[in-house]
Formats: structure tokens, sequence, C-alpha cells
């Protein structure tokens, strides 16, 4: 019997690890992997980042993705970020859209402030337009926690601190039972 199709949705706050356990999962996996940045990195150079034409575009194509892979019972990854330019509810429209053709997987990776303040200013994260200031982060940290308690509740919550990116991506494939995938033919 097949594994439903299924949109593994990672979220956390800035420098929990998303995108490199996101990683991890589309090699133990084979699901593909469609990133926060991906579209952000797309609309950027035009409209800057929370002007209204950036968010609505953004948005837009984000669940123009989801409903395409739906419709096609593709089965992704998505890594997400919750802060306040993203419009209250972006969770419920995902769900209408990509369900019944598509499992939702809420994933939330957590990272203690310290551990989010070290990591913050890696240059890895500079090369994807990431945030990449403690000062800037500390300025923000209540509001990006406010979005983040805003979420749904996940099927599960990892702590970035206590594995590594390998170790939780591994605990992530086992605990929503995740099998290794041929990709899909185009």
């Amino acid at each position: 019997m097949q594994e439903p199709a299924q949109l593994l949705f990672i979220y956390g706050a800035p420098a929990a690890g998303k995108l490199t356990i996101a990683r991890q999962i589309a090699a133990l996996t084979g699901l593909p992997l469609f990133h926060n940045h991906l579209v952000i990195d797309a609309v950027i150079p035009i409209f800057p980042f929370g002007s209204a034409p950036f968010i609505r575009l953004r948005e837009t194509m984000w669940l123009d993705m989801f409903r395409e892979a739906a419709a096609e019972k593709r089965s992704l990854i998505f890594t997400f970020a919750p802060e306040s330019s993203v419009a209250p509810g972006f969770v419920d429209r995902v769900r209408e859209i990509v369900e019944p053709n598509l499992m939702l997987r809420l994933t939330r990776l957590t990272v203690p402030f310290e551990d989010q303040l070290a990591r913050i200013a890696n240059p890895d994260r500079a090369a994807h337009g990431k945030l990449v200031s403690p000062e800037l982060l500390k300025q923000h940290a209540q509001e990006l926690a406010a979005c983040e308690a805003e979420m749904p509740a996940p099927e599960i919550s990892i702590d970035t601190a206590r594995l590594s990116p390998a170790e939780a991506a591994r605990e992530i494939v086992k605990k929503l039972g995740l099998a290794r995938r041929q990709p899909e033919a185009t």
C-alpha cells in the first residue's frame, strides 16, 4: 500500500536549523525541499521585505506551489519562520488547500535563545539573505516568539540544541514514519 502524499511543514525560530535539517530529511527520504527563501529570494529583488506587494506575492507563490503539489499528490518539505509579515491563519489556508490530497505534518524546531544567538551570525545564513544580526534578533525576539506561539500545535517538536542536524532529521523521519522514496517522475 502506498504511503499518502505529505506536506512536511517544518517551522521554528530563526537559526533553529530548519533548512539544515530539512536538507537532511530530503536526503533520507527523497522528498523535494521547497524552503522558505526560494520564494523570498524571487520576490525581494523587486519589492522590499514586508512591503504590501512582497507580502502578497510571497503568500501567493507559497500557496500556488502547495495547490499544485496537492493536485498532483506530490509530497514535499517546506520550511517556514513565523513572523509578523505573514498574515494570521496562514497554516489554516495551507491546510484548506492541501487536504485531503496531502497530509499536513507540522513539525516544530526549537532552540534555546542562547544557542540561537550563537548560530545567528553563521556565514551560511547570509548566503540565503537570512537574519544574521544578534542585535536585530534581540530587538525582535518577543515579536518572533509571539508569532511562533500563534502557530497550531505541531505533530512533533524537536529541540535542535540537543541533537545534531542528522540526528534531528532521523528522529523526525522515524517519528513521522516517513519512508525512503524514489524521486517522482516529472
